[in-house]
């Protein structure tokens, strides 16, 4: 058995993982993974317990009994987790050092953006792209504006911190070569985006930022990733598993409220 990655493409972990194995030549089986339809949960987000028992929920569970995407099966061995997964695959397959650096300083950058991230880029940008899209979606009418202005505020703060601390007018967040820290990042970055706000036009450095990690990674490849996320907003209620809705409309306006 080969290495069997499963991934959602509108999840934001499942793409950083998705592009790096694809952008490193590692060859993997995509076990595509429907999260709208209820199959399995994704990080930060339970799926409900009917959904966790059923449908081919028991095979998945073998792979991860957290029930949650992005999820590695290789061999005999499993892993769940992106940043886990990420770095698993960078040292299995020995992925070109910039990556992942083995210089102890370089590395440590990577771990440092890494461990602040997911409260405040993911947090931040999570939020706005739930306020815009999923819970109007889910409750059928818009969030009130003055909710949707602070997601956005809140979004506005962490980008002038990811600038400030991390950017610094660098090529990369590690100097002159991408890395895991970019790749999450930009991956991130592109949930509000695909709300509808557009959060590189009023910032050049970001901007030239996000050209140079879409090179690196091949624009192609990058586009193809983001297609589906990207479309977001074209989703229509009756896409999401009827037992789904309430539930997720419940979850989601907890973590906006």
């Amino acid at each position: 058995m080969g290495l069997e990655l499963y991934l959602d493409l509108l999840s934001q972990p499942c793409r950083a993982v998705y592009l790096f194995a694809r952008c490193n030549n590692i060859p993997f089986e995509f076990k595509r993974v429907e999260l709208m339809k209820g199959e399995r949960g994704w990080e930060g987000a339970a799926a409900p317990r009917r959904q966790r028992a059923g449908g081919s929920c028991p095979e998945f569970r073998k792979v991860n009994v957290l029930m949650k995407v992005p999820a590695l099966r290789d061999g005999s061995f499993t892993l769940a987790e992106s940043v886990a997964i990420l770095m698993y695959l960078a040292r299995k397959f020995k992925t070109p050092d910039h990556w992942y650096p083995s210089d102890l300083q370089k590395q440590a950058r990577v771990d440092e953006y890494l461990s602040w991230q997911q409260a405040h880029i993911r947090g931040k940008g999570s939020k706005l792209f739930l306020s815009k899209v999923l819970i109007p979606l889910l409750a059928g009418q818009p969030l009130p504006p003055e909710k949707v202005e602070s997601a956005t505020e809140e979004l506005n703060v962490v980008l002038n911190q990811f600038e400030e601390k991390f950017l610094q007018g660098k090529p990369f967040i590690v100097g002159n070569d991408i890395s895991l820290a970019d790749l999450v990042a930009l991956v991130e970055l592109m949930q509000p985006v695909a709300s509808g706000y557009d959060l590189f036009e009023e910032r050049p450095q970001l901007a030239e930022w996000r050209r140079r990690v879409e090179e690196a990674v091949g624009k192609q490849l990058f586009q193809e990733a983001h297609e589906e996320i990207l479309n977001a907003k074209n989703v229509t209620a009756d896409k999401i598993a009827p037992e789904l809705r309430e539930h997720f409309k419940q979850q989601l306006l907890k973590q906006v409220n």
